[in-house]
């Protein structure tokens, strides 16, 4: 009988761990998705957290600051677009990306998610990257969008009014082209206010 519960025991001992390490895995596996590595920015972000308001690592601590907010319509530019995710990232106020890294993944600390409300509304608390040292680079912010049911794609980065470096032959060429992407940042009070409306592409497009 006790040489039947020795073996009973060895049996018992290895299923219990396989199962408990099973379990294990795959909540690992919940934590960080297996395409995490290779799968773009844009859905790193935390859905318990997620809203139409986001502020942008060291906002707090930056001195030129800035909010970016607006109103994001469908491609007829009239009907708000709720639930859609808008993904920045920029450089820090002296043009480099400060990177950063988690899970061996490496990022640009310097960015956010929203998701637009029932009024397509969104906010961003940000601060002004700089232009790369030693150039005559643009100062912009990227974004990305992801509509539900369709692929993310890039949108048309924000350029600063008072940049220097827009030059005139540039605005000429994105009126043209008919894009609308540069913001106007007036401050008030101690933060810079940019209100800039964005209308989605069209499926065709």
């Amino acid at each position: 009988m006790k040489k039947l519960m020795r073996i009973l025991v060895f049996i018992v001992i290895p299923v219990v761990f396989h199962t408990l390490h099973a379990q294990d895995s795959a909540a690992v596996l919940e934590e960080v998705p297996i395409d995490y590595m290779s799968r773009n920015p844009i859905y790193d972000y935390d859905a318990a957290t997620l809203s139409n308001t986001d502020t942008i690592p060291d906002f707090d601590s930056k001195v030129s600051k800035l909010k970016i907010t607006g109103t994001v319509y469908q491609s007829d530019g009239i009907t708000p677009a709720k639930d859609v995710i808008l993904y920045i990232w920029h450089q820090d106020e002296n043009g480099y990306y400060d990177m950063k890294t988690d899970n061996h993944k490496r990022y640009v600390n310097h960015r956010g998610w929203i998701k637009t409300d029932a009024d397509g509304q969104y906010t961003f608390y940000t601060f002004f990257p700089g232009s790369y040292p030693h150039s005559r680079e643009k100062r912009h912010i990227h974004v990305e969008v992801k509509e539900a049911g369709k692929t993310d794609y890039a949108l048309n980065g924000f350029l600063f009014e008072d940049d220097p470096f827009l030059s005139k032959i540039c605005r000429k060429r994105l009126t043209k082209k008919g894009i609308n992407n540069i913001l106007s940042t007036p401050k008030k009070g101690d933060i810079h206010v940019a209100n800039h409306d964005i209308v989605l592409k069209a499926d065709n497009q």
